[in-house]
Formats: C-alpha cells, sequence, structure tokens
C-alpha cells in the first residue's frame, strides 16, 4: 500500500492531536486508569480515526514523539511496522509508560517486524519485567504459530521456576506461555496443567460470567474442550 503522507493530505499533528482532545472523555479515563492506562480516549472512536487517517509512517512517528499515550495508541494502528529498525522498536519498546501501548507495540508492530525473533529472544532475558513479559508475549504467539525450534520443555522448566514469584505483568505473559503449550501441545499438557496446579497462578483470579478463567488448568481444559468438540462437529 502507498503510503499517504501526513504532509500530503495536510492533516498535521496538531490537528490530530487536536481531534483526540476533543475525543476525551471522563468516564472512559477513570475506567482505563483502573487499568494502568493514562488516557480518556474510547478505543472504538480511536480506531475510527486510525481508519480515516490511513497509513502514515511520518504523522505516526510524530504521535509516538509526542509521549501522549492515546497519540501513542494511534501511532500504533497507523504506523507501517516493516519500517521500524530493530534499535527503534526496542527504544520504543522501553519508553512505553502504560500495558495497553506496550501489548499494542508488541501485537500490531513488533510481530509484523522482520526483527520480532531476534527481539523475542532478547526481550525474554532482558532484566526488566515490563520488557521481559513483551518477549515472553512473543513467545506464548509462536508457540501457537511457529513451534518448530522452540525448547519448549526447557520453557516449561523456566516457567516452573520463575512464574510463582514474577511481577503481575510477567507473570501473566509467562502463565499465558504455559497455557499455549498445554492447549497446543498434547505430549506437553499434563505437566502444562500440573505445573499449573502446583503454582496456583491466577487461580482465584475474578472471572465474568462466560468468559474463560485465566488459571492455566481451567484454560487449558475449556480450549482443549472446544477443539475437540468442534473436530468432532466438522467430522
Amino acid at each position: 500500500m502507498a503510503e499517504t503522507g501526513a504532509r500530503g493530505t495536510g492533516v498535521t499533528l496538531d490537528e490530530v492531536r487536536a481531534e483526540l482532545a476533543a475525543l476525551e472523555d471522563p468516564r472512559a479515563r477513570a475506567v482505563n486508569e483502573r487499568h494502568g492506562d493514562d488516557h480518556g480516549v474510547n478505543l472504538g472512536k480511536l480506531r475510527a480515526l486510525a481508519k480515516r487517517l490511513k497509513t502514515q509512517q511520518e504523522l505516526a512517528r510524530e504521535l509516538w514523539a509526542t509521549d501522549d499515550t492515546a497519540a501513542r495508541l494511534l501511532a500504533l494502528l497507523i504506523c507501517r511496522p516493516k519500517d521500524f529498525g530493530r534499535d527503534e522498536l526496542d527504544a520504543m519498546l522501553r519508553s512505553a509508560r502504560t500495558p495497553k501501548v506496550r501489548d499494542w507495540l508488541v501485537g500490531y508492530v513488533v510481530k509484523k517486524s522482520p526483527y520480532a525473533e531476534e527481539l523475542r529472544v532478547a526481550w525474554t532475558a532482558d532484566p526488566d519485567p515490563a520488557v521481559a513479559s513483551a518477549g515472553w508475549a512473543l513467545t506464548a504467539d509462536r508457540v501457537v504459530r511457529r513451534p518448530a525450534g522452540l525448547d519448549l520443555p526447557g520453557l516449561l522448566d523456566v516457567i516452573e521456576a520463575e512464574m510463582k514469584d514474577a511481577p503481575d505483568r510477567l507473570q501473566w505473559a509467562m502463565n499465558t506461555c504455559l497455557a499455549q503449550i498445554g492447549i497446543e501441545h498434547a505430549g506437553l499438557r499434563d505437566r502444562a496443567v500440573g505445573i499449573g496446579e502446583r503454582l496456583g497462578v491466577l487461580r482465584d483470579y475474578p472471572t465474568s460470567p462466560g468468559c474463560t478463567s485465566p488459571y492455566a488448568p481451567v484454560w487449558i481444559g475449556e480450549m482443549v474442550r472446544r477443539k475437540e468438540a468442534g473436530a468432532a462437529a466438522s467430522a
């Protein structure tokens, strides 16, 4: 897709920031702040703005440089992921202050980057828990999409040894990896469930009706049940 430049459309950084300010909603801010995010823009409206702006890499970089959370989220929706360098992505993650920005950076940009695997390896071993959690998120994604070459038993060893005492965000990412190993790899399922039961991580996490608990043994069991039911229905 050819980029529609910010200058080419006459859209300026100041104009976009003014539009973001107009979308500010105190109720949305209150909800977001409970999850550690310091912005008040409804995400549906943010996505609608991004759809209208389309891909604009120059504008995305300008928005990111503002250090404003809503602006950075918009930047991640209108950027071209493959245009960021390896060191640039690393710096972006380390400068991301809020969970939503980190999650979108990893999910919408880094996963599409040619540097995703290199960064996954580097970040997983990083002493900063926020950076390490991004590495584990990429690892969980690879467990599902491209497990070949991963040392899955070795990952379970690390999870078993370190997840119980990991900081919240890192613990969540490691737990996701544990669950995905159990869901996707039948030969390791019993071990993954056993680790989850012994550690008890997220056992008592409040779960809304109709949602699946993030407690790994329950999560694994439910996803496997759905897969088996789907396979039986299509047989």
